[in-house]
């Protein structure tokens, strides 16, 4: 019987970055500590909020090494270590489970649009080459290939994956994941605006992008569920659409790292292909922010 990597809710941490676009290892370290300090279950480092996509090898295994001496076990850390290219996902989750990280996180092998068959290879590859558990990560608007329910029945037999981060938006596949899959394979909603639906599903928590910057607001929302009162935490998630929509009005991590610098967060810039929010944007954020007391 598998048992979760954790229940409740999970930070997708950004990556501040300082001068010369290089990692801004204080700036991450007190985001760490605020994140933790105001009750997260885990944290996430290096997953698509941290920008792991424009991050050299070097820099992505260092973070996740600072990450974890940092952390230093006071919640879980799940490292992301997806790629489309197989052998490098297997590099990346061994350099994780020698950085002493809880769990991996693995998305889709994007621009490749593997088939099925071909995913069930790529995740069973890696699985059978680390130790740690392993959590899916399906958002097909970013990677172009979804899992299907039929896959992740099969992926379930592998008792080192522990379960999926859905961020498909696709509540049919949700449905049909939770009917053909054991008990012990779990969902994480990966979409902020859907975290009380999808745990009515069935699912154990979110791994958040707005946690980033209103961790106290998710904690609350996700562990609401976990207790059964939907109705407050769907109370919850209808007060913080505004701004949950708000903190997507352009492609993720854009309006999040915007957010934290309009709140003196120093999450620093963006590593291109990734720019600057737009000024008409911004404005739309900072009044989100502003009728949620936040500014």
């Amino acid at each position: 019987m598998r048992t979760p990597v954790f229940t409740g809710s999970c930070p997708a941490l950004v990556t501040p970055f300082g001068p010369n676009n290089a990692i801004d290892y204080d700036a991450f370290g007190k985001l760490i500590d605020d994140q933790i300090a105001a009750g997260v279950d885990a944290v996430c480092v290096c997953g698509t909020t941290g920008e792991s996509a424009t991050m050299s090898i070097r820099e992505h295994i260092a973070a996740v090494e600072y990450c974890v001496k940092k952390v230093d076990h006071r919640v879980k850390v799940i490292a992301g270590a997806g790629s489309n290219d197989t052998t490098a996902a297997v590099y990346l989750s061994q350099h994780a489970q020698d950085s002493g990280a809880d769990a991996v996180l693995h998305v889709t092998p994007y621009y490749n649009k593997a088939s099925q068959a071909g995913l069930i290879k790529h995740y069973e590859y890696i699985a059978d080459r680390i130790d740690l558990p392993i959590i899916l990560y399906n958002v097909p608007s970013r990677t172009g290939v979804s899992f299907t329910a039929d896959t992740y029945k099969k992926l379930s037999e592998n008792p080192k994956i522990n379960g999926v981060k859905e961020a498909s938006g696709n509540f049919s596949l949700l449905a049909h994941t939770r009917f053909l899959c054991p008990d012990d394979f779990y969902i994480w909603s990966g979409n902020d605006d859907q975290v009380v639906p999808m745990m009515a599903l069935g699912a154990k928590g979110v791994i958040s992008v707005a946690s980033n910057i209103i961790p106290e607001v998710m904690v609350k929302m996700s562990h609401l569920c976990l207790e059964n009162d939907f109705k407050a935490a769907s109370e919850l998630q209808i007060k913080y659409m505004d701004l949950i929509d708000a903190l997507f009005i352009e492609v993720n991590p854009i309006p999040i790292k915007a957010a934290m610098n309009l709140l003196g967060m120093n999450a620093g810039g963006l590593r291109l292909p990734l720019c600057d929010i737009s000024e008409k944007n911004l404005e739309t954020l900072r009044g989100a922010m502003t009728r949620m007391g936040l500014l």
